[in-house]
């Protein structure tokens, strides 16, 4: 049995914690220095550690475009403080990166593929992408990218919870990760160890007003929303800047022959599941 020490106590940390159950551990502080990193690990001895911590803003990624140094410090310096912990112990990372350092159409109309170069536009993505760079050179380390959790349990880290609670919403069509398929796919990288970057999303793309379609048929059938566009997100002042809107491959999982469920048919079903919660 592996025995996972989980950094971030935020809503992946949590959701895989319960998932995985008397074989993770949620570490009960955050770390600060390479020191703490290497106690942790002396004081729990995990077989690897899947780091779920890091800095988003609240109440979104805007916050990180005026507070440059927490975002790097928590999304470039503690990762690195825990890969350096670990490869002194000898000890598997798995990174929780993010499928937002991509923006736009990749120059493979398939998608952007996991070694393509990015091109981080906001702080966040940028911090994300630095830790990539660094992280990757590391012998014992994987990078998981994912893209806008969809989960059939509400959070305010929900696609769903949050397109639901916009009035304005832009029909961008993008990748995202279910996360109960997310879930297994990272306990099984835990268990390979696998190193290298993986983009752990579900196959095809999805547009937002197609998940907002689902909800109304699922879950609201009263809710409405105006669609306006990236520019005018902007310029109305609803975002500091534009957000990553792009497509991925998971060439690195296929290799593994790991798999996750079409897109919309894993959408469909975390929706109908999402709507018996609700109505509880």
């Amino acid at each position: 049995m592996t025995r996972i020490l989980i950094l971030g106590n935020g809503y992946i940390g949590k959701r895989c914690a319960e998932a995985w159950k008397e074989k993770a551990i949620l570490a009960p502080k955050k770390i600060a220095s390479a020191a703490d990193a290497l106690a942790l690990l002396e004081e729990y001895k995990p077989d690897a550690v899947l780091n779920a911590a890091g800095v988003k803003g609240k109440p979104n990624v805007d916050w990180c475009e005026t507070h440059q140094p927490e975002t790097l410090f928590g999304n470039v310096a503690v990762p690195l403080f825990l890969a350096f912990a670990c490869h002194q112990k000898n000890t598997y990372l798995l990174h929780i990166g993010s499928g937002c350092v991509f923006y736009g159409d990749s120059p493979d109309p398939l998608g952007w593929k996991e070694d393509d170069f990015a091109n981080p536009s906001a702080v966040y993505s940028q911090s994300k992408y630095a830790a990539d760079l660094l992280l990757k050179n590391f012998p014992n380390v994987g990078i998981a990218r994912i893209r806008m959790p969809m989960d059939f349990i509400p959070s305010p880290g929900n696609i769903i919870d949050k397109l639901a609670s916009y009035s304005q919403v832009i029909d961008v069509e993008n990748s995202i990760t279910v996360v109960e398929d997310m879930v297994e796919v990272f306990y099984t990288l835990l268990e390979k160890k696998a190193s290298g970057i993986f983009h752990v999303v579900n196959p095809g793309t999805i547009k937002h007003r197609e998940i907002l379609a689902y909800y109304k048929k699922y879950v609201d059938p009263s809710h409405n929303c105006t669609w306006i566009s990236e520019d005018a997100l902007v310029k109305q002042g609803l975002a500091a800047k534009k957000r990553s809107t792009n497509k991925l491959q998971s060439l690195n999982l296929e290799k593994l022959d790991i798999s996750m469920r079409p897109v919309h048919i894993a959408v469909q079903d975390t929706m109908q599941r999402y709507a018996l919660l609700k109505k509880r």
